[in-house]
């Protein structure tokens, strides 16, 4: 029964993302008179074909059978159908290839526009229907906060509790805030409990620089020190090869104490690639010792818990108030994804550790059904995927957008031949990316555990 909710809410949403991205090409299509052949949720390749359709019009509507994307056939379009049989012929007035250049580009660029006004519109409704859950400061006064090391470099200490940022109260563990007052209100003075005294840390001239200029993410700079619990270890990681569970307590790391989450993570980035020693603590009672290699980034392939240690409250929205917020939402999102692609392609983020398929993606989903989770990681998933789609490959929508984006500078037309080349190219680049992404996910879920 987990199993087929994980899949049902996974299959939901993708659904609604596809069959709205493909709408997003449809209807310009429609309206610029352009006759669209077939529109598909999911791929009907061969050998099995479509799980359903109808014609209605001039357009064949149905269901394939393979569940990784969707597509919409538009007549005199070269794309990843391979079609190149009506190329052959002159062009007709109801073809793609007949449209002015920027009737085309509107059709091309419908898809992810509609993924990002999704997006922001689902962040926005979430919003405004469940509100934002944020942690009172005062939760967090029995550990404290831990802070990033551009913090602690100007006078701030692991268990520091913020009161105030100038004279305000910062009453909500809300890393936007102190950020915002930081860079926009130029505040100089924080104070903090610390030990039970309280004290006043004076930041430097430049302490907006040196945040900013590390574009670090507002949630890593500080957030609430907390014991580290085992949440969930990932499959093919050394935390499971080594037998460590879901609800372990980690309270060493090669005889140094770890009583919290914050003490662990320096010691282990410290071992990159290195054999190490961890105490665990399992069911509150039984201490276990165990050995394990850290990955190449200084992991061991576990998510900390992070729920149940402080009570949240959630801050309520009008839709006045929502619309904007869920736009800055969507945003924060895609920015915090544009860092993460950065630091894979310098090296700094091992690719084949944090590529996943269809099969990572279904399980962020969970096993009970929460509408909340689900909108999220729906919102989240068409912003990524508009993302996606607007990169400069062929095949991809960014490829045909760079292909009428020559045309309209430079007044020449892409020839068919070339245009069936490149997305020949191209077809088989995501392919072989997916099955590459595919493969790993077999490895790591399933031939890991018998090998």
């Amino acid at each position: 029964m987990d199993t087929i909710v994980n899949i049902s809410q996974f299959l939901l949403s993708l659904s609604l993302l596809i069959v709205l991205h493909e709408m997003g090409h449809f209807f310009p299509a429609i309206w610029f008179k352009t006759r669209v052949e077939k529109f598909y949720l999911f791929f009907d390749f061969a050998p099995f074909n479509s799980l359903w359709k109808t014609k209605r019009g001039d357009t064949e509507y149905g269901i394939g059978w393979l569940p990784l994307g969707g597509y919409v056939k538009i007549a005199g379009m070269v794309d990843e159908s391979m079609d190149t049989e009506a190329l052959k012929q002159p062009p007709q007035p109801w073809e793609f290839r007949s449209k002015p250049a920027w009737q085309r580009l509107i059709i091309m660029i419908g898809g992810v526009t509609v993924n990002f006004i999704l997006g922001f519109f689902i962040f926005a409704m979430m919003l405004w229907g469940f509100g934002k859950s944020y942690v009172p400061t005062s939760e967090a006064k029995t550990y404290g906060l831990a802070f990033d090391s551009s913090l602690q470099n100007n006078g701030f200490q692991n268990g520091d509790l913020i009161t105030k940022i100038g004279n305000k109260p910062f009453d909500r563990l809300d890393p936007a805030a102190f950020v915002e007052a930081i860079v926009l209100d130029d505040a100089r003075q924080v104070t903090v409990v610390r030990n039970g005294q309280e004290q006043t840390i004076s930041l430097p001239a430049d302490m907006a620089q040196q945040i900013t200029g590390k574009r670090i993410a507002k949630g890593a700079l500080m957030m609430p020190r907390m014991p580290f619990y085992v949440e969930e270890a990932a499959p093919g990681f050394p935390a499971v090869k080594a037998g460590i569970q879901k609800g372990d307590r980690i309270i060493s790391f090669n005889g140094n104490p770890t009583t919290f989450y914050d003490e662990f993570t320096p010691l282990a980035k410290a071992s990159k690639g290195k054999e190490a020693t961890l105490g665990i603590l399992r069911n509150e009672k039984d201490t276990v010792s165990v050995k394990l290699t850290l990955t190449e980034e200084g992991t061991i392939g576990v998510a900390p818990r992070v729920k149940g240690f402080f009570k949240e409250e959630r801050e309520h929205y009008t839709l006045a108030a929502a619309l904007p917020g869920g736009v800055k939402m969507g945003v924060d999102f895609l920015n915090n994804q544009l860092k993460a692609f950065g630091q894979m392609f310098k090296g700094k983020i091992a690719v084949k550790d944090n590529l996943g398929s269809i099969i990572s993606i279904g399980k962020m989903y969970g096993t009970s059904w929460d509408w909340e989770r689900f909108w999220g990681l729906t919102a989240s998933l068409s912003i990524l995927l508009a993302f996606m789609n607007l990169l400069p490959i062929p095949a991809l929508d960014g490829g045909y957008v760079m292909f009428l984006i020559w045309e309209v500078i430079t007044g020449r037309k892409v020839s068919d031949n070339v245009m069936e080349k490149a997305v020949t190219f191209g077809f088989f680049l995501m392919l072989g990316l997916m099955v590459y992404a595919l493969g790993l996910d077999l490895w790591r879920h399933v031939f890991q555990r018998f090998f």
